[in-house]
């Protein structure tokens, strides 16, 4: 373990943009997928903002997984002309929600969230705000025909590291909120639960 970091914490995700991150700052980590019902949490906060969706997505992962440390629980929305969206279940579907999109601007909510002992000790978010460009069928049909299945696992139906930058004509937001997870908040509360050097 380098100097940066003073212990592991345990990622409860499966996200592969989430453990880049992670990776690319020096903060060790073990992945442990989060069994949470997304869904049903979703139906139980109907009505709520997008924001607050996400934070208790996000902290329903990080308190889901038993660990001796910190665990890390991250979650992402995205909201179209007052439509949330999930991931698609199905690449018509996918094809459906990038239809939708088309010439629209895609406000992208996300947030994460601390857990020790299984409590809550903080929860952060932010927002960016993407204009997806003009979208033909035929971009639709050869974009699907490149990126699925993977991006069947990527709320707004995009990898923005990857041919998902073509949805777009321009961004407003951080880099790291649009990959998924408010790094650079995450990382100040790290420092300030002892996990990173301050």
């Amino acid at each position: 373990m380098s100097g940066l970091a003073k212990e592991t914490i345990v990622l409860a995700s499966n996200s592969a943009s989430r453990k880049a991150m992670l990776e690319a700052a020096g903060v060790p980590f073990e992945a442990c997928g989060a069994d949470v019902d997304e869904r049903g949490l979703e139906a139980e906060m109907e009505g709520a903002e997008p924001t607050e969706i996400a934070q208790a997505l996000a902290a329903a992962k990080a308190a889901a997984v038993e660990a001796d440390g910190v665990v890390l629980g991250s979650d992402s929305l995205v909201e179209v002309d007052g439509r949330r969206f999930d991931k698609p279940a199905s690449r018509q579907q996918a094809a459906e929600h990038l239809r939708f999109f088309s010439g629209k601007v895609m406000t992208l909510h996300s947030a994460a969230a601390l857990a020790k002992d299984g409590q809550i000790v903080w929860v952060g978010s932010d927002f960016a705000r993407l204009r997806v460009r003009e979208l033909s069928e035929e971009f639709i049909e050869a974009y699907l025909e490149a990126e699925w299945p993977e991006v069947s696992y990527c709320v707004g139906v995009f990898r923005i590291e990857g041919p998902g930058v073509q949805l777009f004509e321009s961004i407003m937001g951080d880099q790291f909120t649009v990959l998924g997870m408010p790094l650079l908040q995450v990382l100040a509360a790290l420092r300030e639960q002892g996990v990173l050097a301050s």
